[in-house]
């Protein structure tokens, strides 16, 4: 922009004006305006009359031409005169163009206003109607209804239900608010069992008070004094009474809106265990999770996150396990972010988590109740966003990352197992292509002669030295894994396999890439495959192309030193004041669950890194059938 351009647009810059009153002083500076512009048209008509009516005066055969030129009719048929078009363009401060943007946020400010201050409800019910109505911006926004309705009292009382069509649930609303409301009997004027005292005095309290009485048996109803607060109950698909007289409201528990039921697992699907899956909504998560935990002691907090568009928050955690320090912390985190919009575990992750500069994530995320109940009975804190079929779980540790749910539901040799050949495929996606590539470059002398003969023979005609060729296959396997994903359906998994094969196949025939790191590539996606959870799987991913450089600098020395660098990077990261590598480093005596699964009755103690309120998870002697006294008079061994 050139500097003239800056300098007009900053002279003709008009600052709104603060607000004076409630959504008044847009309006009165229009009117004052108004009456100003029309004024000084009054004042210089007299004049220019008096110029036109001199005769032979060059103002009357100006007048003259005009006045003939305007009487011609137009050729398109309009009635407009025929004035000349101005070639000049509208200014940017012409103050046509401004009012409407400066009496627009004026309006916005006083709405602001209203919500931050938290202004309380007057007793005029019309007011609190249009102060509400100047919130929902209505009767621009067409979803908001405002429903007038009689109380059936003697005398009837004016009251008016506010609430959004669309996400709440209209045959609630008829059967529990507007039946009970409109058929009440005249008992409410006369006291609370029927005598016969002055009802002067009691009028409005027993109506508000019978009135609330009428619907609490059919919806969970909640007393404001706040704008504030019925607007924020009203988009969160709640209803608001608000009665003549009154300067409170009945917040109605009235939502109706769509939401997908609850399924299988789509990232975390077991073949033993629970087939069920978090959904959008945020009270079918928190009921799903109670399903599981029995217990008194379970807790459900929501907070409300962000500024333009708060988003309804749960914290869920088990008063007698988890430490009041980490719930204190979680808690102190999320009602401090002040992010414009935070409707996905992902983008509130990055705003809570300790070190969002490294790629390692420090928040466990997962879509199954089952692993959630797991880990609040462990001492840990589970944090549920509304519209996010996604549980955030925290503090996380890097063996909680390579744990699968379905650990647990096999026998314990079994489980071990499968977490060995989980740990083998994070290695060799991490360190794989490295090895190969330093191996080809400078330890050719590691490989026996007679592989090192046929891998020498296969890169005879390969142009690229061993780093291109890796780099190559490595980002096309990515490209066809990204696009396999984006593609929906089963079409997608059938891209990425045949495009697999079919660019590995051509690229071997044209000699682009050797043979043998066709096999390099394959295994280490299939490694990549194997680690159980995506954000870790996709760091691994990445992680992989730093040490492919390192060894193609540095061969099997720099891969060495980069892998010790990354270890003490790792080693500094805390997850909500847990070290990443716990209970390794540092190194901790309770628990019997991490590199492999031990055995169900050793499951003695909770993990200590966690410092929960209860260490013991079960006695000593959990299994009691083997101590009692067999049938045939012996004893069970441990």
């Amino acid at each position: 922009m050139l500097w003239w351009k800056r300098l007009s647009k900053y002279l003709l810059y008009q600052e709104p004006h603060p607000y004076k009153s409630l959504f008044e002083s847009g309006a009165e500076d229009r009117a004052e305006k108004g009456v100003g512009n029309q004024q000084k048209n009054t004042d210089a008509a007299p004049e220019q009359s008096e110029r036109e009516e001199i005769p032979g005066s060059e103002y009357a055969e100006q007048s003259k031409s005009e006045r003939a030129e305007n009487a011609k009719p137009r050729r398109n048929g309009s009635n407009v005169p025929n004035g000349r078009r101005s070639t000049r363009k509208r200014s940017r401060g012409s103050t046509v163009m401004q009012d409407k943007p400066a009496g627009r946020v004026s309006e916005n400010q006083d709405i602001d206003a209203i919500i931050h201050e938290k202004v309380e409800l007057v007793y005029d019910l019309e007011q609190n109607r249009q102060t509400l109505a100047k919130i929902f911006r209505v009767p621009r926004n067409k979803d908001v209804v405002f429903r007038s309705l009689t109380i059936g009292i003697d005398p009837p009382v004016k009251a008016l239900l506010v609430f959004i069509d669309g996400i709440t649930n209209s045959q609630v609303q008829n059967m529990a608010i507007l039946q009970p409301l409109m058929l009440l009997s005249g008992i409410f004027v006369h006291g609370t069992g029927g005598e016969t005292g002055p009802r002067v005095d009691t009028f409005f309290k027993d109506t508000f008070d019978r009135a609330k009485e009428a619907l609490v048996p059919n919806n969970q109803v909640t007393v404001t004094h706040t704008y504030a607060r019925v607007a924020e109950d009203v988009l969160g698909g709640n209803s608001a009474l608000l009665i003549d007289g009154y300067n409170q409201a009945l917040l109605l528990e009235t939502k109706g809106w769509q939401y997908r039921s609850v399924t299988t697992p789509q990232v975390e699907a077991v073949i033993r265990g629970p087939q069920e899956a978090f959904t959008e909504q945020i009270r079918v998560n928190t009921s799903l999770v109670r399903k599981i935990i029995h217990r008194p002691s379970l807790i459900t907090e929501f907070i409300k996150v962000g500024n333009s568009a708060p988003m309804q928050c749960a914290i869920m955690y088990l008063d007698d396990l988890a430490n009041p320090d980490l719930v204190r912390e979680v808690k102190h985190r999320l009602e401090s972010v002040s992010g414009d919009f935070m409707h996905e575990t992902g983008l509130l992750e990055q705003m809570i988590e300790d070190t969002p500069w490294l790629l390692v994530p420090q928040i466990l995320t997962t879509e199954r109740p089952d692993r959630v109940a797991a880990s609040l009975l462990e001492g840990q804190v589970a944090i549920l966003v509304d519209g996010n079929p996604f549980v955030m779980v925290v503090p996380c540790t890097f063996f909680a990352l390579m744990q699968a749910p379905e650990d647990a539901y096999i026998r314990w040799p079994l489980g071990s197992f499968v977490r060995i050949i989980r740990y083998l495929g994070l290695f060799l996606t991490l360190l794989l292509p490295a090895h190969y590539v330093a191996i080809i470059a400078y330890h050719q002398e590691f490989i026996p002669t007679d592989l090192l003969l046929a891998i020498t023979g296969s890169r005879e005609k390969v142009p690229f030295p061993s780093i291109v060729e890796v780099l190559i296959m490595e980002l096309s396997f990515e490209l066809i894994r990204e696009a396999g994903i984006r593609i929906p359906g089963t079409v997608g998994t059938t891209l990425g396999i045949v495009g697999a094969l079919i660019l590995g196949q051509a690229a071997v025939a044209a000699n682009i890439v050797s043979p043998i790191l066709i096999i390099v590539v394959a295994v280490t996606a299939l490694g990549s495959f194997a680690i159980p959870n995506y954000s870790f799987s996709l760091t691994v991913r990445v992680l992989r192309f730093y040490y492919i450089i390192l060894g193609s600098f540095l061969g099997l020395l720099g891969i060495m030193v980069g892998f010790f660098i990354h270890l003490g990077v790792t080693a500094t990261l805390k997850s909500f004041g847990v070290p990443f590598w716990a209970p390794v480093a540092p190194v901790t005596r309770k628990g019997n669950d991490y590199f492999l699964r031990g055995p169900q009755w050793r499951q003695k103690s909770r993990p200590d890194y966690l410092e929960p309120l209860q260490i013991q998870r079960q006695p000593k002697k959990s299994r009691g059938w083997r101590y009692d006294k067999e049938p045939w008079g012996g004893a069970g061994a441990n």
